[in-house]
């Protein structure tokens, strides 16, 4: 061969290897990553990041909330593996930790295969970004605190569901990931790749092995577990500065809303007159239920949004109860809108007062007509919180006699259900216990009975500081009390500014919310779902053991279930024990 034919040749290959090289080594799209920014870490402690030198990821456990500041101390891992039953959503957490800038990190899940040729789409993988949040301690729980006079950290809750994140250097970012396992899925073992995409420090690969196990876990719709978090539809128009109940209003409690759903919610959260809680929160409670005084004396109610709301929460699949706060509110106020003056005349109506009798006769009456056109009367309830025996009594005589066939809600800390057993749905305190007679009997009779933790309660809790398996114990612990559920007081009755900083004036922090804005979950949020399937799933194992009359089965799983019923935490760890049960339980499902 001549000299040049050799160096034309030369220079092709070098020019297809180069070509070849550049193309395999292409980075991504440059994407913007913009998203909310958090608060400084207050922990200044200085951390030795010397020895990191670029970027560092392995699984962790979900068990535990990684600092942001601090070199993580995690095995060393890129393959993690898990199971569940078809229906089931498990989790996992990467943690990725740095001591130089990683820009636009991303995540890519390949399509889950099994041996035998079976497939799960790779969608039913989710990759999202913890954040952190400023954070308290329990302290002496309930009551006004100043933040000066508690210590202050960050806690990694808050899910963001930005599809890229820019990470910092001389940090941790952990990433929650979620796995929605199929209900039409064939049992086996189903493998994938998980890649991680970065703009400088190339792409990491791990591998995920989930085992879907045979059992099928209904949709939560069908879930028995009677599930109450409160909703605050006010505070979601004030957080995107948007009228409230104006048509943006509703479009944007679309999201939240589902995420409710998707839990297993089967409670509406209603007001019928002025903020019940007297504006315990931070954004006041909106009118539902539009009060006006005509001239000649009679009485008018608008229930427009009422009903709006009603169909709405309906139209997302919550519908099996709606609880109407409050009879008994907590400053006793009640307002409306006085016809002939054009004010807005505020009452006080005390239980046994002339006004009670004379506000309330009426509204009652019209209310429960109203209910009957819409076919809602049996679905709904009068809702009280938290009121004495006294107050109690007095209003249940009024329903009785104006209404008797309206039921009744009560969140109660005295013990004054056991003088009214046919109340439909009592839930009480969980530093109480329903007498075991009681509890019989309301279950004879088909009653709602559960349990609800607050700014009382330092075990079990779901505040912003909680161990994290706290959340996924209440499942647990609702099954090996015998109750039907439980009620948290409030699902987004945010704080001043919830992504960053999650104290409140009053309470613990994180008690007043278990979402963050724009359809964020939190590391809770996971773990209280995680528990209430654990729930279900314990429930379905009981019938089925019971109807197969598998004795050493169900002796197993109540042997275990039974460990739960304690109200302190446990002498290791929480974690600990609702990770034994939860492997009983895989061992069980097979």
């Amino acid at each position: 061969m001549k000299q040049k034919q050799k160096y034309q040749l030369l220079i092709i290959f070098f020019l297809s290897t180069t070509l070849w090289l550049s193309a395999c080594n292409q980075s991504r799209p440059v994407k913007s990553c913009d998203t909310y920014a958090e608060a400084d870490d207050p922990d200044t402690t200085q951390v030795d990041w010397s020895e990191v030198n670029g970027l560092h990821y392995a699984f962790g456990t979900i068990d535990k909330r990684y600092a942001k500041s601090a070199v993580p101390d995690v095995t060393q891992t890129t393959e993690w593996s898990g199971s569940g039953w078809r229906g089931e959503t498990i989790s996992a957490q990467l943690v990725l930790w740095s001591d130089q800038l990683v820009d636009q990190i991303e995540f890519e899940f390949s399509p889950f295969k099994s041996d035998n040729g079976s497939t799960m789409d790779a969608a039913i993988g989710q990759a999202r970004f913890v954040r952190y949040v400023l954070t308290d301690i329990f302290a002496s729980g309930c009551g006004h605190r100043k933040p000066e006079d508690f210590p202050v950290s960050l806690s990694a809750d808050a899910l963001d569901n930005v599809t890229c994140f820019d990470m910092a250097a001389n940090t941790t970012q952990p990433v929650w990931l979620s796995f929605v396992i199929p209900s039409d899925a064939s049992p086996g073992i189903y493998t994938s790749t998980l890649q991680m995409h970065t703009q400088n420090a190339g792409t990491k690969k791990l591998n995920i092995s989930i085992e879907v196990l045979p059992q099928t876990l209904p949709p939560p719709s069908d879930w028995a577990f009677h599930l109450d978090l409160w909703q605050h539809p006010s505070a979601i128009a004030r957080i995107h500065g948007v009228k409230v109940w104006s048509e943006e209003h509703w479009e944007l409690m679309k999201v939240p809303m589902k995420m409710l759903a998707d839990a297993g919610q089967k409670v509406i959260t209603v007001n019928v007159n002025k903020d019940p809680w007297n504006n315990q929160c931070f954004d006041p409670y909106e009118d539902m239920i539009r009060w006006t005084k005509k001239t000649d004396g009679t009485w008018a109610y608008d229930y427009a949004i009422f009903d709006r709301w009603v169909n709405f929460m309906m139209d997302l699949g919550i519908d099996e109860l709606i609880n109407c706060y409050s009879l008994l509110p907590w400053n006793h106020e009640i307002h409306y809108l006085d016809e002939a003056s054009g004010d807005t005349i505020n009452v006080s109506a005390k239980p046994g007062s002339s006004e009670f009798r004379d506000l309330w006769t009426p509204f009652l009456t019209a209310f429960r007509d109203h209910l009957k056109t819409k076919g809602w009367l049996e679905l709904t309830n009068i809702a009280m919180d938290e009121r004495s025996p006294e107050e109690m009594e007095i209003a249940l005589a009024l329903l009785e006699k104006v209404v008797p066939d309206l039921g009744v809600a009560l969140a109660d800390n005295h013990k004054s259900y056991q003088k009214y057993p046919m109340l439909k749905d009592i839930c009480v305190a969980v530093s109480a216990d329903f007498d075991k007679t009681d509890l019989a009997f309301r279950k004879q009779h088909g009653l709602i009975s559960t349990y609800y933790v607050c700014c009382a309660d330092e075990f079990p809790n779901v505040f912003t500081f909680s161990d994290p398996s706290e959340a996924v114990f209440m499942g647990w612990y609702t099954r090996a009390t015998g109750l039907d559920g439980y009620l948290h007081w409030s699902y987004n009755s945010w704080t001043e500014n919830p992504l960053v900083d999650s104290r409140f004036r009053t309470w613990p922090a994180g008690d007043t919310y278990l979402i963050y804005p724009e359809g964020r979950s939190s590391i809770r949020f996971e773990r209280m779902k995680e528990g209430i399937q654990d729930a279900e799933k314990i429930r379905i194992l009981r019938e089925q053991f019971t109807a197969a009359t598998e004795t050493e089965k169900l002796k197993t799983l109540e042997n275990e279930v039974t460990k739960f019923s304690i109200k302190k935490a446990p002498d290791s760890t929480t974690a600990a024990l609702v990770n034994h049960g939860k492997k009983i339980l895989e061992e069980l499902s097979r």
